[in-house]
């Protein structure tokens, strides 16, 4: 019992420096990787650091306590943009069963969602002709007898494959923005922005730029979230009045997935928010966080995905001001 007290104790103040250093570093990594810090920076950030050497622990841990909260800081409480989000429950990818029929992402699956007066939780990107379409997966291999990446697939075959052996085929998103406006133009749309790390600033621009014009002829409520902060932070600057929402998932999930120790704890402790101060969180089913707690302590909106039919949606529903759904059949407001 004392040996694992201790080995708690010495757990959590390894995680502490971590989170201390891994904000420093991590907000760095950032930055310069969305090309927003040059030479001049750089040594401004190096002769900070030579002084947080020099300094008293006291003073060192303040600054890095204080660096850390610049961090993962949300945005400023928007009552009136949240308000059409709040307390509902939206379909993941589309109203569709384990059966895959209708399949994900498909428009059947988005005007059954519409029709039964859920929220649509849905994931758009580029072919490689730049069309925007609405697909989940980042490579083809899952849902259609197709292989490789989206991106790399142009429109024309794209849009021939069947999704998942059905008669329907991946949408572009101006197809299922009408689809969900004629079934129910009130629909609230949560519309997620995929992105991988080596996409550049300029390509994401454009994506997120296409996205926004886009959702201009939609005429119900809709906002922007990504697991990406730079492409939170592009929304910032492109629609400064759309709710925006950063997606971060378990250190654990992140790990099991490939990603780097270092920038797994970054993004699954939302070290990125001062790129884009999101105005909610989504978060997965693993338990909150110190740092995703502490967000939505200073104000931002507490967002779920995905809750399954396994799971105590009723708590969700508690815990959470909006919750992405799949595979049941929820009430559509519960608060």
């Amino acid at each position: 019992m004392v040996q694992k007290v201790i080995r708690d104790r010495l757990d959590a103040i390894l995680h502490w420096n971590i989170s201390l250093v891994g904000g420093f570093l991590g907000a760095y990594a950032i930055l310069l990787h969305a090309g927003n810090f040059g030479s001049a920076q750089t040594g401004n950030l190096m002769e900070m650091g030579a002084e947080l050497v020099s300094m008293e622990w006291f003073n060192v841990l303040l600054r890095l306590a204080a660096l850390v909260l610049f961090a993962v800081w949300p945005g400023a409480k928007r009552e009136d943009l949240r308000a059409p989000f709040y307390g509902r429950n939206y379909a993941h990818r589309g109203y569709f069963g384990k059966d895959q029929r209708p399949p994900e992402n498909s428009l059947p699956a988005f005007a059954a969602a519409a029709r039964h007066g859920y929220g649509i939780e849905l994931d758009v990107q580029f072919t490689s002709d730049h069309k925007l379409v609405v697909f989940h997966d980042d490579t083809l291999d899952r849902m259609t007898p197709g292989k490789g990446f989206v991106h790399d697939a142009a429109w024309a075959e794209f849009s021939a494959m069947p999704l998942a052996g059905s008669d329907d085929h991946p949408p572009l998103f101006a197809d299922m923005l009408r689809t969900v406006a004629e079934a129910n133009p009130a629909t609230p749309l949560i519309v997620e922005i995929k992105s991988r790390h080596e996409y550049t600033k300029p390509y994401l621009e454009d994506l997120c730029r296409a996205t926004l014009a886009a959702l201009k002829a939609y005429p119900g409520p809709y906002c922007i979230e990504s697991f990406d902060p730079r492409v939170v932070g592009i929304i910032r600057h492109q629609a400064p009045g759309v709710l925006r929402g950063q997606l971060s998932d378990s250190y654990r999930s992140y790990r099991h997935d490939g990603t780097h120790p270092v920038p797994a704890y970054v993004l699954s402790h939302c070290f990125g928010n001062f790129l884009g101060r999101p105005d909610f969180i989504a978060w997965c089913p693993d338990k909150r966080n110190w740092a995703v707690r502490l967000a939505d302590a200073l104000g931002a909106m507490p967002v779920m995905w995905t809750a399954l039919p396994e799971h105590n949606t009723k708590q969700l529903e508690a815990e959470n001001d909006a919750v992405i759904f799949q595979w049941y059949e929820p009430v559509e407001k519960y608060k």
